[in-house]
C-alpha cells in the first residue's frame, strides 16, 4: 500500500518560516531511518501558498486564482510518499516523526488508490496504459 503523509501548513510555514538547522538535521535523520527501511518513495517541502496558484474547473472554463488561500489548516506544507503494510504501520512511522513545525502541528495520511482499486473501469487497455506511464516515470 502507497501512501500519500502531508504535513499540514501553519501560520508560520504560510508566512514562509523556514525550518532551523536543527529541525533540518533531525528531519535528515528520520528520512535516512525511512529510506533504509524502504519506506520512503518521495518526499518534499512547499512554498506557501502566496508562491501558488489554483485552477477551478466549471465544465470546459477554467479559472487561475493566485494564492495566498485563506484557510491555513487545510493547506500542505510538505509531503512523503510511503509503502507500508498497513495505515497502521504508516502512523506508527509519523508517531515517531519530529515535530515539524516549531509549535503544534499535524500530519495528515491518506492511502493512494491503486490500479485495482477501480475495479471493473479499469479495462485492460487503461491497466495497460497506467503501466506503461509508471514505467516511463520509473514508478
Amino acid at each position: 500500500m502507497r501512501f500519500a503523509v502531508m504535513v499540514k501548513a501553519t501560520a508560520d510555514s504560510e508566512a514562509g518560516v523556514m525550518p532551523s538547522e536543527q529541525m533540518l538535521a533531525e528531519m535528515g535523520r528520520f528520512n535516512e531511518e525511512l529510506v533504509k527501511a524502504g519506506v520512503m518513495q518521495a518526499g518534499e517541502g512547499l512554498h506557501p501558498s502566496s508562491k501558488g496558484v489554483r485552477v477551478q474547473f466549471s465544465g470546459k472554463a477554467r479559472q487561475v486564482v493566485d494564492g495566498p488561500f485563506a484557510e491555513t489548516k487545510e493547506l500542505v506544507a510538505g509531503f512523503w510518499i510511503w509503502k507500508c503494510a498497513s495505515l497502521q504501520e504508516a502512523i506508527e512511522w509519523v508517531k515517531r516523526c519530529p515535530n515539524p513545525m516549531p509549535g503544534d502541528s499535524e500530519i495528515e495520511i491518506r492511502q493512494i488508490f491503486e490500479a485495482e482499486d477501480f475495479g471493473a473501469a479499469m479495462t485492460p487497455e487503461l491497466r495497460e496504459q497506467e503501466e506503461r506511464l509508471r514505467a516511463q516515470i520509473g514508478g
